[in-house]
């Protein structure tokens, strides 16, 4: 059987952390930004894991990181 290839997409926005756990950056960061409060943007700053009900999709897509 063939080695799986990573989708590449999948892999710039998601990482695997130490303890294998799936983490995602934030959205709404990137335009109108101005009606948001500052406390809102500081807080879309910090990096999330990923939900588990959406975690076993993703590691078909990001095997081998």
């Amino acid at each position: 059987m063939p080695k799986m290839k990573t989708h590449r997409g999948a892999a710039k926005r998601f990482s695997v952390t130490g303890t294998g756990k799936v983490k995602r950056s934030k959205a709404n960061t990137s335009h109108i930004l101005t009606p948001k409060t500052t406390k809102r943007k500081r807080n879309l700053r910090k990096s999330a894991i990923l939900d588990h009900t959406n975690e076993k999709a993703m590691r078909k897509l990001i095997p081998y990181l």
